[in-house]
């Protein structure tokens, strides 16, 4: 196993972002929700304090309780996203509002809101376009061992499938920016969206970081939403979705691999009692095996037309991503 690269801590206060700083860029604070009424003027008013020129904006996801009066009574702006799941959230969100930087986090009152301007100042002092905020628990029951070795698994998977930037694909508590939103082809429906964004940026080879923040437990009357093997499930799904799309080659030469090899296994016998008597009595046997060698060849050359389309496409959305003006970093 690939031992996890060294992440940086949140210890020091920002030196870079100066309140003069802060005033020219448009910071919005993006809040998904879903029944988040006994958190959610907690992540209001931890953002208004650490970001007080931040809009913060609370994306409605059909709450049944009173999360929409309480986020419009802690003074956030309040939207409503009839389609269920955080990946048409974000969807929603990413499209609608226009800013120069985005923060991203759930409004379960699990991230540290002080750790945003940290995360703001690595962001805009080395001109990248993805911070992660990786989540140090501070008490056993912030995130639960289930929670915490699949997101491991999958940590591990994604490394070796488009090679290791991440300790913590799964995070919820991101900031972006305005290159990186707009140029997001967001298509998951749930909570696998977090491997999405993580693997966009790995696609393009976007500028990207990841700091430490702390992880707290959800509030008293706060219930995860997160449903640790369905959910998974969806996380894996997407990511084979994803290797199928970005590594195509590698994706069919495994399966042609496959087919090629149980097709040998079966021609052996045949071929050796062919040389032997010059006869083929197990015929049916002779054509599975050409067969399968046959889609183990259609396999193969699947692959490789679709390579050279993924790299045509992967050019185009890349070419679109350079199209959109960064954040100049002597702003």
């Amino acid at each position: 196993m690939t031992t996890n690269r060294p992440i940086a801590e949140v210890t020091d206060p920002p030196s870079l972002l100066s309140e003069a700083r802060f005033a020219v860029l448009r910071i919005a604070v993006l809040v998904p929700c879903y029944n988040e009424a006994a958190a959610i003027a907690q992540v209001i008013n931890g953002f208004r304090q650490a970001l007080p020129q931040a809009r913060i904006l609370v994306f409605d996801n059909n709450s049944t309780d009173d999360t929409v009066a309480i986020a419009r009574q802690a003074g956030a702006e309040t939207r409503h996203v009839p389609r269920q799941g955080k990946g048409n959230v974000v969807r929603r969100m990413f499209a609608d509002v226009e800013a120069d930087l985005y923060v991203l986090v759930d409004g379960d009152a699990t991230y540290d809101a002080a750790s945003a301007p940290k995360l703001i100042e690595k962001l805009l002092a080395e001109g990248l376009d993805m911070v992660v905020g990786a989540r140090k628990d501070t008490a056993i029951e912030a995130y639960r061992p289930g929670h915490r070795f699949g997101n491991r698994v999958l940590t591990e998977f994604v490394a070796r499938v488009f090679g290791r930037a991440f300790n913590d694909i799964l995070s919820g508590y991101r900031v972006f920016s305005r290159r990186f939103v707009k140029s997001f082809p967001a298509v998951s429906i749930g909570f696998e969206i977090e491997t999405e964004l993580t693997i966009h940026a790995l696609e393009l080879r976007m500028p990207i970081a990841e700091i430490e923040t702390p992880y707290y437990a959800r509030p008293a009357g706060s219930a995860s939403k997160l449903n640790t093997w369905r959910d998974g499930a969806r996380i894996l799904r997407m990511i084979l979705r994803l290797y199928q799309l970005q590594r195509p080659l590698a994706f069919f030469s495994w399966i042609g691999g496959g087919l090629a090899a149980v097709a040998i296994v079966l021609a052996i016998p045949v071929v050796i009692t062919f040389i032997e008597t010059g006869l083929v009595p197990r015929l049916p046997t002779a054509v599975l095996s050409t067969g399968l060698m046959l889609l183990a060849s259609l396999s193969l050359t699947c692959g490789l037309i679709l390579d050279n389309v993924t790299r045509g496409r992967q050019e185009m959305k890349r070419l679109f991503y350079l199209g959109i003006e960064g954040i100049r970093r002597d702003s």
